[in-house]
């Protein structure tokens, strides 16, 4: 089964593979199950920034207003457009992404699965196999 390993690994593959740094962003892990991606989106609004998935792919884009109008006599803070993808584990599902003070958190969890546990009764070549559940676990 895939799960976060696969996931953090594709996450090192494509930081790794990127020619562009921009915008930085985090990958943390909350919990045993759940991951959060946090981009660093100064200047950005929430209408200014889209988070889809497409195929196995999170896909996280921006594009700001143009502010021709103005005249800049230095410009440090960054407003081009982006677009970020994140390949995705199987099972692993987005919750949500909240703007908060110039970040983007887009959190990710991967379900608990029930892990049954099986007795399979030994028989002779004359008898019929049975099964029996034992046990039935969140993992």
């Amino acid at each position: 089964m895939l799960g976060f390993e696969q996931f953090e690994q594709a996450v090192d593959m494509i930081s790794k593979t990127a020619s562009d740094g921009y915008p930085p962003y985090n990958v943390e892990k909350v919990s045993e199950n759940k991951i959060r991606i946090t981009l660093a989106v100064a200047g950005f609004s929430q209408e200014d920034m889209q988070v889809q998935i497409e195929n196995n792919q999170l896909v996280i884009k921006g594009k700001a207003k143009s502010d021709d109008d103005k005249e800049y006599l230095h410009r440090g803070i960054a407003a081009r457009q982006f677009r970020r993808a994140f390949v995705l584990a199987e099972g692993i599902e987005v919750l949500d992404a909240k703007l908060e003070n110039g970040l983007l958190h887009v959190d990710l969890e991967q379900p608990l699965q029930n892990i049954a546990i099986r007795s399979i009764e030994i028989q002779t070549s004359n008898e019929k196999p049975s099964t029996t559940v034992i046990e039935d676990k969140q993992s």
